[in-house]
């Protein structure tokens, strides 16, 4: 899931801009109602300076002074700075994963329904979370190896839940071409949340979910698996 250079540069661009109460999938307990720990309030605050300095230009102090604590408290809640990039990535790529996991099963067995809730899931969580989008992507290296080995499993997997809702819309496609417009998709979703101009959210968010399942349900360049070639599975998609 890798933004190209110019997307990343807008992305980063526009994290300065970002609504304060903006990157909160970081916090473990978001939507619950729960207030945010001291923990939640340092992930978030170093998610946003990470996406727009780097994480190689971003010190614990500068952790610290946006969280609202000196920089040694920082180290009270977290052993490194690396540590709390990997918590970050760990956090986020287990939140996609089962907020994806559950949109299909709330679609009960029908693919059209859970590529929508998907697709709605991504766009909600690219537009409320810039800075955690551009970390994601651009920082993953500077994890430690276990810690990426885990991340790297989390997204997998949640490819995984894609691509199998995908296969099963388009039941005779190539699987190569199947697994192809997932990532594609996910490119469309995360490099342009920021591209709207004067569109505020809303607008942009009907904008992507439009544009991503057109692109989902279009039958146009699949080519047929030889293993499904003549099975008339197909599953036809209303017009929209």
């Amino acid at each position: 899931m890798i933004l190209p250079a110019e997307a990343q540069k807008s992305l980063v661009a526009a994290v300065a801009t970002v609504a304060t109460l903006s990157d909160t999938a970081v916090h473990r307990d978001e939507g619950q109602g729960a207030r945010p720990t001291r923990r939640d309030e340092i992930l978030r605050a170093a998610a946003q300076l990470f996406a727009e300095r780097g994480f190689h230009g971003v010190g614990v102090d500068d952790i610290g002074a946006a969280a609202g604590i000196t920089g040694p408290g920082i180290y009270r809640h977290f052993e490194s700075k690396d540590a709390i990039l990997a918590e970050m990535l760990v956090r986020i790529s287990e939140r996609l994963l089962a907020g994806g996991q559950r949109r299909v099963e709330e679609a009960n067995g029908d693919p059209l329904v859970a590529l929508a809730g998907l697709i709605s899931w991504q766009t909600d969580f690219a537009l409320s979370n810039p800075a955690l989008i551009v970390v994601q992507d651009r920082d993953l290296a500077n994890v430690a190896e276990p810690d990426r080995r885990r991340v790297r499993q989390l997204q997998r997997r949640y490819v995984e839940v894609w691509v199998d809702t995908l296969a099963r819309l388009h039941r005779s496609a190539d699987q190569a071409q199947i697994r192809a417009r997932a990532h594609a998709l996910f490119g469309l979703i995360n490099s342009t949340p920021h591209s709207a101009g004067e569109l505020d959210a809303e607008g942009m968010s009907d904008i992507l979910n439009d544009m991503a399942l057109a692109a989902a349900t279009s039958t146009s360049g699949l080519q047929t698996s030889p293993l499904a070639a003549g099975d008339g599975s197909e599953r036809s998609v209303p017009p929209g």
